[in-house]
């Protein structure tokens, strides 16, 4: 065989193709797909029988360089199969391989010494390298359980094939930009050997194809260059960009990067180790799961089936759900009635807005729906104005760290019992029940309430409720700022002047901006065995505050300043708080009174301020406004010494500093910035708006906080989500168009301060969208069989229909690969 120089045997058809293949260039079709070129012809039959697996533990490598193009061998072609030389040579000896470089592409009809390779690197300069009988050997190789590796214009190759084109996973386009530039690789795959050791975000030089068709879904990303960083002409692909992906093909395992189109690549430590990670798992040195992002891989089954008529014997008004340890799914009905029962909203009648906040339990052994109980909740007024509609109701649900010993569970619900119609206030309340584990239903006189405090329902609206426990038996308790959207055009909720009796329904300064009021916040508070509570430390306040007088804090207070948080989760390994709220409702932007709706996702790693309804985003703050004229505005809220000059304010004046955010998003866009003045005030023009976040768009939205994926090992669950999306956090709407359904990776060293996202990709693929899938999310968590379970509202307001519904998705892909019995050296 001829290694490391030009074959004689195939210049003369070489210089043919290269005449045709020059021609085709010219017309940009080498970089399309083969349907657009012309009919693929199909490879040759083979009778070759190439070993299976191929190669041995005796590991080799064929790099193939064979051209279709005239002329010398490109300079990257030699740093290539030298880099390859040495990452053979290098590591632990039990990884190393032996590499063999060629032109000759007779080697694809030789089933004996293509048998003798455990992997082939595809290091070619494109064009039509092979012809059909050689194809078909190649086709034979993957066949049997060969490996491939293709570097940067290996996707040039065999450009009429439309195997090739699958066994690359994408082709470059002809409006690709042909210079080098530097870029930032965010490197999403913290677990495959090609991109665990690699920086999260990976800045370097390249040539920077872009794709005729996106490949995700379709085949396994590992990571995604960052169009915001160079110029990716007008062919670019937008945020979802893949650089580098592999998958399981054909019977055997392919790997391809669009990096390594210049000679200095291979002088990179960080590509060498790149290419190093996909030469071990093509060889059969060692695993890796090339299934994960895989959409084909996973599977949406609705667990309940419509209610029947007139009753909700499935599904109440979806609002929140609990995986408990043994498999069991709790979820939470808020109290809005089915269709066909009566809704009363008349405040002299005192049955205004009584509904059933109901609990179910769905089983997974016997597949049934229990109704565990209904509470009487301040929760059914239908739609309409926010003087008639309410958010109220049965709001969050969570179990007890001990529930499969005691049955406990914790319910967040505002009790009709306590509404007062005089005055238009009621109760909220956090209860612990009692869940009867052998017949799935909940005991309504074992209550106990833990904590409760007063909220207006005069007008909608704004009442969170989601709840989560930390690793130390923390509970924490979402509450929104009780506040109407009205009255302030959509910007800040910071009118004084709209008031019931005294109680003003329009000021979130009363509220989420209040040091002494549990609304607009997220509680942290550890209860104890018998119904009562103690304050850990570490929250925002004690309650003991001298400043400003004393009695103007409350110690349950660990955030302050949001807005409608009605998702939030702590993950239990590192102790961060996620939480999502929605925003107000302004279309744009306003250069009188500031931002537009930002909806926002923040990892909160301890107490502070975020914000609302004085600053969003990332510090961006609105206008200040006060009696005698609300409609006037005052100077810009100072983010970083934030003050409460609200005559509806009965805590601190002085606030803690605001915190930024990771994510927000606005109808024109993912985490709107604008240039700022000398104050630091953003300019608000539209026009100026720079977008940080191109992976998420709102319009209609509401944000709904997902989970943090933590993979078990230890699990025999085949329904469990692989490790590739171990730590990885998953953010949502409700809707389900260009608002965010994505899964994210944040750098823990910035995260807290309100560090943008370094990573994400979309899960509308996989945790399907559209009318007949999960259109409308209201709450996403993951079992303890490692499955998602979700909720799908309904397509509705404020009552259930068929479409409500509990949704489980699963993993379907099987294991990383090879097994371990085909491992070239056998399990490490």
């Amino acid at each position: 065989m001829h290694l490391r120089g030009l074959s004689t045997r195939n210049a003369s058809r070489r210089a043919l193709v290269a005449t045709v293949t020059t021609g085709l260039l010219a017309a940009g079709l080498l970089s399309g797909p083969a349907a657009t070129a012309r009919p693929a012809p199909e490879p040759t039959p083979t009778t070759m029988s190439v070993k299976s697996p191929p190669g041995g533990a005796n590991v080799r490598v064929l790099i193939f360089h064979g051209s279709a193009a005239a002329g010398d061998e490109s300079p990257v072609v030699n740093a290539g199969i030298e880099a390859i030389e040495k990452i053979g040579l290098s590591g632990p000896a039990d990884l190393r391989f032996k590499v063999e470089a060629s032109d000759d592409a007779s080697v694809f009809t030789d089933e004996t010494e293509l048998g003798r390779y455990n992997a082939i690197v595809f290091l070619t300069g494109g064009g039509d390298v092979l012809d059909p009988e050689q194809e078909a050997g190649l086709e034979a190789y993957m066949e049997a359980g060969g490996g491939f590796v293709g570097i940067h214009d290996a996707a040039r190759a065999e450009p009429y094939s439309d195997w090739f084109t699958g066994l690359v996973g994408a082709r470059p386009a002809a409006s690709s930009p042909a210079n080098v530039q530097r870029a930032t690789v965010e490197v999403g795959d913290r677990q495959h050997p090609a991109t665990k050791d690699l920086p999260l975000q990976w800045k370097r030089p390249d040539q920077w194809f872009n794709w005729v068709k996106n490949p995700s879904g379709d085949v396994h990303t590992v990571a995604r260059v960052r169009e915001s960083t160079y110029q990716p002409g007008a062919g670019k692909n937008g945020w979802d960009h893949p650089v580098s992906w592999c998958r399981d093909y054909d019977g055997g395992r392919s790997f391809y990067t669009g990096m390594g189109g210049t000679v200095s690549s291979y002088d990179e430590t960080d590509f060498r180790t790149h290419l190093r990670g996909a030469l071990l798992w093509t060889t059969r040195l060692v695993q890796a799961d090339c299934k994960a992002t895989i959409t084909g891989n996973y599977k949406a089954e609705r667990l309940t089936q419509p209610n029947r008529p007139g009753q909700n014997d499935q599904i109440g008004e979806p609002h929140g759900l609990v995986a408990a340890p043994d498999g069991r799914v709790l979820y939470i009905g808020r109290g809005g009635a089915d269709s066909s029962q009566p809704v009363v909203t008349d405040w002299n009648n005192p049955d205004i807005g009584k509904g059933k906040g109901q609990i179910h339990v769905y089983d997974p052994q016997t597949k049934k729906v229990t109704l565990a109980g209904e509470l009487t909740v301040f929760g059914n007024k239908g739609g309409g104005d926010e003087l008639v509609k309410v958010e109220e109701g049965l709001l969050g649900i969570e179990l007890d760290p001990r529930f499969e010993q005691n049955g406990w569970v914790y319910l967040h619900y505002t009790p009709h019992s306590q509404i007062n119609r005089d005055t238009r206030m009621a109760e909220r309340r956090v209860s612990r029940f009692t869940l009867d584990l052998a017949t799935n239903k909940l005991d309504l006189s074992s209550e106990k309430v833990l904590l409760k405090w007063p909220v207006q329902i005069h007008s909608c609206c704004h009442a969170g409720g989601g709840m989560t426990w930390d690793s130390k038996g923390n509970l924490y308790i979402a509450t929104g700022d009780n506040n109407s959207s009205r009255f302030s055009d959509g910007y800040s909720g910071n009118n004084p002047e709209p008031n019931f009796r005294g109680v003003s329904f329009a000021d979130a300064r009363r509220t989420a901006g209040n040091t002494n009021n549990l609304n607009g916040k997220i509680l942290r508070i550890h209860p104890e065995p018998d119904g009562t509570y103690t304050l850990p430390s570490g929250n925002l306040f004690t309650g003991q505050e001298t400043d400003e007088g004393g009695g103007k804090t409350r110690g349950e207070i660990y955030v302050m300043g949001v807005r409608n948080p009605a998702r939030i989760f702590v993950d239990k390994k590192t102790d961060v708080l996620y939480a999502g709220w929605v925003g107000p409702d302004a279309s744009a932007p306003s250069t009188t009174w500031g931002p537009a709706k930002y909806d926002t996702f923040a990892a909160i790693t301890e107490a502070g301020n975020r914000g609302w309804p004085y600053c969003m985003g990332n510090k961006q703050p609105y206008r200040d406004r006060n009696l005698p004229d609300p409609s006037k505005p005052l100077g810009w809220y100072d983010c970083d010494h934030p003050k409460n000059e609200s005559p509806n304010n009965d805590g601190l004046v002085n606030l803690p500093p605001v915190t930024g955010n990771n994510i927000w998003y606005s109808p024109q866009g993912g985490a709107p910035d604008y240039p700022r003045d000398a104050n630091g005030v953003p300019s608000y023009k539209q026009e100026e708006a720079s977008y940080l976040l191109p992976w998420l768009k709102g319009g209609g939205q509401a944000a709904m906080n997902g989970p943090v994926y933590r993979y078990d090992a230890a699990s025999t669950s085949a329904a469990k989500w692989p490790s590739y999306w171990d730590g990885k956090w998953f953010v949502g709407d409700f809707y389900d168009a260009d608002q965010p359904r994505n899964a994210v990776v944040t750098d823990p060293r910035t995260q807290g301060d309100g560090g943008l996202p370094v990573h994400s990709e979309s899960l509308k693929r996989i945790v399907p969208t559209g009318n007949d899938g999960i259109k409308n999310l209201m709450d996403w968590k993951f079992g303890p069989d490692g499955a998602l379970y979700v909720l799908d509202y309904g397509r509705g307001f404020f009552t259930s229909d068929a479409k409500s519904a509990l949704w489980r998705v699963t993993y379907t892909g099987g294991g990383p690969t090879p097994a371990a019995d085909q491992l070239a050296r056998g399990a490490q």
